[in-house]
């Protein structure tokens, strides 16, 4: 029997056939890639090449099976943090038009090798079944698709041409007659949309599959980033920055209610715009340091689980003594859902005078870093302009104090900077950065994805200006 007969015979009985597979030609064209929002990235504009294989000839009635293989998708995963195994799902759209017209939906498998970061993203085929209702050529051509990372959270990468895209796969339809391999190429695109029919039986299957690989640009993405989770009680009311811890029994120097902008790398706001109080507590030659900053600064741009969070903050000493103070706050205590209110929790730390005289303390660089899965981001924010001051001190000189170092809590040495309690010393905070497409530098997204191609990663997308007005 012929190979015709064959197809006839199991089309009449339901079996959809795959068919010579259209000639897959290669379609590249000009694509514009979205990172997710939690990202804080801009759009990244790269390039997609695409394969699409379907049966070359069908007739009318017969369910094809289209394939959308990715040679090179148009941005790969940053330099940042390496994606495990089965994280990475695409799903897309292909362009039906000629004799009939439709947005065929393609989805692939939640199926990858590990990729490293810097190195071309790698995706599953994704297929669909389409129904052919008219007689004539009906050309298949690549066009929007989207990215999906599922760790450490969901994240969407969205990606649409920026021109034309011719068509990767014809099939040449006939009213009658079974199915057969010849061969098919690209074509134009579009239009038309033919209803239904009738005729025949039998389909025809397109096969070919493959994981295509695929590079360029940077996206991504995510994860996420954010500020405070915790609560943090504005630092109400205010005093003048010149109290003076030197004479007396005065113990409680509050600090006056001061606005600073502070100016922030990448993934993080471009600026934060707080009211900030920094308290002191004299406690023998020492002073206990409560740094506050305003409540409910922004919205969670994602979802974080409780102790994701946590702020901390070099405290500028300035006038008769000179350095810096570490102050930490603690994570977030619960769960923040997308939108929720969030605040940066007090932050605090020991200052140990490295002189005498009327010493002055003032915001200074303010770190947040968010840890999920294991891996921590560090989002480093200076103060622009000059500290304005908080908090004005009488101090004595102790030993191992901070003229000119920094003190941490409790932390002691000699004639340099006194170590111990909070972690960052000024100056020491981890390059961040977007550079080549967007692709994030030393910064990764949250827990074993990065900002992958924006999503497909995670790393956060515009954070919204803190809001000055403490409540």
């Amino acid at each position: 029997m012929s190979a015709a007969g064959v197809a006839l015979m199991l089309g009449g009985a339901g079996i959809i056939l795959a068919a010579g597979p259209a000639r897959a030609a290669e379609v590249s064209y000009a694509t514009e890639c979205i990172p997710p929002p939690i990202s804080g990235l801009p759009p990244v504009e790269g390039t997609t090449k695409v394969q699409i294989t379907a049966p070359a000839e069908a007739k009318v009635g017969d369910e094809v099976e289209v394939v959308w293989k990715t040679v090179q998708a148009a941005s790969k995963n940053p330099d940042v943090l390496d994606l495990e195994t089965d994280t990475v799902k695409p799903t897309g759209t292909v362009k039906v038009a000629g004799a009939q017209s439709a947005d065929l939906a393609v989805e692939g498998p939640r199926q990858n090798p590990p990729i490293p970061k810097n190195s071309p993203m790698v995706l599953p085929d994704m297929k669909a079944k389409l129904k052919l209702t008219k007689a004539g050529d009906v050309t298949l051509a690549p066009d929007k698709y989207t990215i999906n990372v599922s760790k450490p959270l969901s994240t969407d990468t969205k990606c649409s041409p920026k021109e034309t895209v011719g068509a990767g796969a014809t099939i040449k339809v006939t009213e009658g007659g079974g199915t057969s391999g010849g061969t098919t190429t690209s074509g134009g695109t579009t239009t038309s949309g033919g209803t239904t029919g009738s005729g025949g039986t039998t389909t025809s299957g397109g096969t070919t599959t493959s994981g295509g690989t695929t590079t360029s640009g940077g996206t991504t993405g995510s994860g996420g980033t954010t500020t405070s989770g915790g609560t943090t009680a504005s630092g109400g009311t205010t005093s003048t920055g010149g109290t003076t811890g030197g004479t007396g029994g005065q113990t409680d120097f509050p600090g006056k209610e001061v606005a600073v902008t502070f100016a922030c790398k990448s993934p993080g706001p471009a600026s934060i715009n707080s009211k900030v109080t920094i308290d002191a507590k004299k406690s023998g030659g020492s002073y206990a340091l409560t740094v506050k900053t305003a409540k409910g600064v922004m919205n969670s741009p994602a979802p974080l689980p409780a102790g994701a969070l946590k702020p901390s903050m070099q405290v500028t000493v300035g006038g008769a003594d000179k350095g810096s103070v570490t102050v930490t706050g603690a994570p977030n205590s619960g769960p923040l859902n997308t939108g929720d209110p969030v605040s940066l929790s007090d932050m605090t730390g020991t200052y140990k005078p490295g002189a005498s005289g009327k010493s002055t303390l003032s915001p200074g660089a303010l770190t947040i870093d968010v840890t999920l899965g294991g891996s921590k981001i560090t989002i480093p924010c200076t103060v622009t302009g000059t500290p304005p001051v908080s908090l004005e001190l009488d101090t004595t000189a102790q030993q191992g104090g901070a003229s000119g170092g920094t003190s941490t809590s409790g932390g002691s040495s000699s004639g340099g900077a006194s170590t111990t309690g909070g972690t960052a010393a000024s100056g020491g905070l981890a390059q961040t950065g977007a550079n080549d497409h967007g692709a994030l530098r030393a910064l990764g997204l949250i827990a074993g994805t990065a900002v992958l191609l924006g999503g497909a990663v995670f790393t956060f997308t515009p954070w919204r200006r803190l809001r000055g007005t403490r409540t």
